[in-house]
């Protein structure tokens, strides 16, 4: 059975706010798990893992240092340099809410890297949003695949040019340099030919819309998309009240 695009949106989202909201290590380290399987089997963890590493290596580096040099309720002293100390408690928080964070953005990441985006937008369509907002979160759900596939593009052009690129972080940053002016260029100019081509098909319109493109839908999809919307903010209100009774950090 295909995978309804809004019941992967609904898959991700949910998986992503109820792992924020356990704040559990075996959760968020199976969901990790999980969605490094499904980016996998669907042929996009070559795209995926640079990207993602891209934004949270130095997410989980700056929550270690924030948290691991200044966690007020540390009291296992690992080390210490005047006022700074690395605590145990410290690092463990860190690494906790680092688990989280890495479990959230992958499991959203896996998503936006395999969704088809003319599939989701007129699934969109179907259930009455908007045409240009519809566009517009489904553009914004694969931004990051659309730079990953351009950064890609540029880099394979410029080595075929005879660019060649070193081990090492300082032969990278230096290549990154060089790629970075074309692709931020590549990227205004295709918002500048996307924008060109929603009003030539009357985006902007009022009126009624019809689409060539159909998405199959079925009940018991829409009624996993409920469960699932349900689940989430489940996990939201048990969170708020846990966290008003003291029971949870």
């Amino acid at each position: 059975m295909r995978v309804h695009p809004l019941t992967g949106l609904a898959a991700a989202g949910s998986t992503a706010v109820i792992t924020t909201a356990a704040g559990s290590w075996p959760l968020s380290l199976a969901v990790v798990a999980g969605a490094l399987a499904v980016s996998a089997a669907g042929g996009t963890a070559r795209r995926l893992l640079p990207a993602a590493a891209a934004i949270l290596v130095p997410l989980t580096l700056s929550l270690l240092m924030v948290h691991g040099l200044a966690y007020p309720e540390g009291r296992t002293v690992l080390a210490e340099w005047g006022p700074a100390r690395v605590t145990a408690e410290g690092l463990g928080f860190a690494l906790q809410r680092g688990a989280q964070v890495w479990g959230a953005v992958l499991a959203l990441f896996a998503f936006s890297f395999s969704v088809s985006v003319p599939d989701l937008v007129a699934a969109l369509n179907a259930k009455g949003v908007r045409g240009r907002f519809a566009f517009v979160l489904a553009s914004t759900l694969t931004l990051l695949p659309a730079i990953a596939a351009q950064a890609e593009r540029i880099r394979t052009a410029q080595e075929a040019r005879g660019l060649v690129i070193r081990r090492g972080l300082v032969h990278r940053a230096a290549a990154f340099r060089l790629q970075a002016v074309p692709l931020v260029l590549a990227l205004v100019d295709d918002a500048g030919t996307r924008a060109a081509a929603l009003e030539a098909r009357g985006f902007s319109s009022s009126g009624p819309r019809t689409s060539y493109r159909t998405v199959p839908d079925s009940t018991a999809q829409r009624l996993l998309r409920a469960v699932l919307l349900l689940a989430a903010a489940a996990a939201v209100v048990l969170r708020l009240w846990a966290a008003a009774a003291g029971g949870w950090a």
